[in-house]
């Protein structure tokens, strides 16, 4: 199981760096962060997990998304 969601990461963080499109970018990336979460827990440190869940799933995803729309790229 592990190494289907270090497989999956590996893929969706290539992903990230290889799209042009920053909510594309942002969405994926949130992706990644939560794969990172997944494999904490999986690797049984579950209070890391809980940290990446808060700080990079969470705060991080929240200060791209107010950056895209401070920058214009994304209009509702």
């Amino acid at each position: 199981m592990i190494s289907i969601v270090l497989l999956l990461w590996v893929i969706f963080s290539f992903l990230v760096i290889k799209t042009k499109n920053f909510v594309r970018a942002v969405i994926l990336l949130t992706i990644c962060n939560s794969l990172a979460t997944l494999s904490y827990f999986l690797l049984q440190a579950p209070d890391v997990a809980m940290t990446e869940a808060a700080v990079g799933a969470g705060l991080t995803t929240l200060i791209f998304v107010i950056a895209i729309k401070k920058i214009g790229v994304y209009k509702e």
